[in-house]
């Protein structure tokens, strides 16, 4: 019989399943909402300079606070789109990582 990590009236089934649900990949995470992060601002960024008018996002201009070169302007979108990205992965990274560290911890405590 297998070596378990989980409750001891566990199966080795159970056990398998337990092991490959709950960890969560951090780098998956953080590429995934990288990418909605990065196109949101990019989307968002073009809508508005298409949509147009006088003065042109001044709510979304303020990411200009925080992005450094992003304006809402069609190149100002690309930036946009890289620090969404760089934002994004990095907070799904670590959501990822400490999700997975609580999970060992309580798995352990079992």
């Amino acid at each position: 019989m297998a070596p378990q990590n989980g409750p001891p009236n566990q199966t080795v089934e159970e056990d398998m399943l337990f092991r490959g649900v709950v960890h969560l990949n951090a780098v998956i995470l953080g590429l995934s909402l990288g990418t909605l992060l990065a196109l949101g601002i990019f989307v968002a960024t073009n809508w508005l300079v298409l949509k147009g008018g006088d003065p042109v996002g001044p709510h979304l201009q303020l990411l200009a606070q925080y992005f450094i070169g992003y304006r809402v302007t069609f190149t100002g979108s690309f930036v946009g789109l890289v620090y969404g990205f760089a934002i994004g992965f990095g907070s799904g990274w670590l959501i990822g990582w400490i999700y997975n560290r609580i999970v060992v911890k309580g798995n352990k405590k079992s």
